[in-house]
């Protein structure tokens, strides 16, 4: 959430960011509008109540006391009715101004390119190069299914559409997916986490996921909770309502979960394959750094993933998102984009953020420097380091041989088990 007092210091820089976003910039005159009735509203109640003090105090002084408060009784209460009436007006204001400020996305980072939609996004750099092959590529599902892997028709009957069923060498591969992105996590230096793939609705609201993206949450009916789209959300709350020691930070977290998302904006989309499903797995990173070290942050959280993708072996490029395409929460974004042979084209299969002070004002994630230090809020960093089910596309497609089998990258070997190339 911003800054409230942005809004008197310097409304033009969210008008400045709305613009950039593509967004319509009027809702900020209706903002400052509203925060001048509040703080009006707040004037008059103040000199109001100032006044009553006076005349509560003449009424102490006067000889005749009794005759005092009868003669000033009528005067009184109609400052109460007046101080009563101009704070509903001042609170109205104010809870006007807070559902709005809730609405309103993240202050763009000068970095972040100009741009409407994603063809305004700007590569930074790229490795590998996209292998040849003297066949023609076929697209993982088609793979994964001749190979018995994979197996999408019994997870309609099981579930409905955008699922899947791994089986044998695909589980296989899935996990030791996941076994290595956590231990490259806790080699870098990232503090493994397992959190509850369950949270509440402070939670979610904390984290800047309601109410502009409820519509693709999976909420649990008979309560108040739901599952979590990534754990970026948890691993971010984690520290909700905290003051941390400014000598701890960064923190840094890794945390492997499902995730669940309706993909309700993504009708028609990769219908079919791991792509875009309801259910899939990632490999989170979440940093809580001091602010201004949190873009020297971001490239460090963007290089821990790309390393995961070089030892891969996966080709791919880094993109710097323009600002009609960066997240609502985040201030600054790069993706990382994996090369898919089936297709011809770079996927994201990561997105790292660099969110400033926009989670920690809602979660109230505070720090202090040292023990005389004003307490400030820290900052927030996520990345998918990685999306599991992505990374297992990715190594599908670009291992895949003339036989049909699929060739497994060195770093995965060991936990295969030694196992080399997939089979029937």
């Amino acid at each position: 959430m911003l800054d409230r007092s942005l809004l008197r210091r310097d409304p033009e820089a969210i008008r400045r960011s709305l613009r950039r976003r593509g967004q319509d910039a009027s809702v900020v005159e209706r903002l400052v509008e509203l925060d001048r009735t509040a703080r009006e509203a707040q004037t008059r109640s103040d000199a109001l109540k100032a006044e009553k003090n006076t005349l509560s105090s003449s009424i102490a002084k006067a000889a005749d006391k009794r005759a005092a408060a009868e003669e000033l009784r009528p005067r009184l209460a109609d400052i109460d009715g007046e101080i009563a009436r101009i704070d509903g007006e001042g609170a109205a204001a104010n809870a006007a101004i807070d559902e709005q400020l809730q609405q309103i996305p993240n202050i763009l980072a000068d970095i972040v390119p100009d741009g409407s939609d994603e063809s305004g996004n700007v590569v930074v750099r790229a490795w590998g190069t996209p292998p040849t092959f003297d066949f023609e590529p076929k697209p993982h599902w088609e793979l994964g299914e001749r190979l018995g892997i994979l197996d999408f028709e019994r997870a309609r009957k099981l579930a409905g559409s955008r699922f899947a069923v791994l089986v044998g060498d695909g589980a296989r591969l899935s996990r030791a997916i996941v076994d290595f992105f956590l231990d490259r996590g806790h080699r870098a230096g990232y503090t493994e986490i397992s959190p509850p793939i369950i949270v509440n609705r402070e939670t979610m609201w904390s984290t800047g996921q309601l109410s502009k993206f409820s519509d693709d949450m999976f909420q649990l009916s008979d309560w108040d909770f739901f599952l979590i789209p990534t754990a970026e959300v948890p691993l971010t709350a984690l520290h909700r309502d905290e003051i941390l020691d400014g000598q701890s930070m960064p923190r840094r977290y890794a945390a492997y979960t499902p995730c669940f998302r309706k993909e309700a904006g993504a009708a028609g989309k990769d219908t079919r394959g791991l792509i875009r499903q309801h259910q899939f797995e990632k490999v989170e990173l979440v940093w809580l750094t001091a602010p201004d070290a949190s873009f020297e942050a971001l490239e460090r959280l963007t290089r821990d993933a790309e390393n995961l993708l070089k030892e891969l072996e996966l080709p791919f490029r880094t993109v710097a998102l323009c600002g009609g395409d960066t997240g609502f929460n985040a201030a600054a974004t790069y993706d990382l984009e994996v090369w898919l042979p089936s297709q011809g084209v770079y996927r994201e299969i990561s997105s790292c953020s660099n969110c400033t002070d926009f989670q920690a004002r809602r979660a109230n994630i505070r720090f202090r420097r040292d023990a005389k230090s004003k307490l400030e809020l820290v900052h927030t960093l996520n990345g998918s380091g990685l999306a599991v089910g992505r990374t297992l596309v990715a190594v599908i497609e670009n291992g895949q041989q003339a036989d049909g089998t699929i060739r497994v990258p060195e770093a995965l070997v060991p936990y295969l088990g030694g196992q080399r190339v997939i089979g029937a």
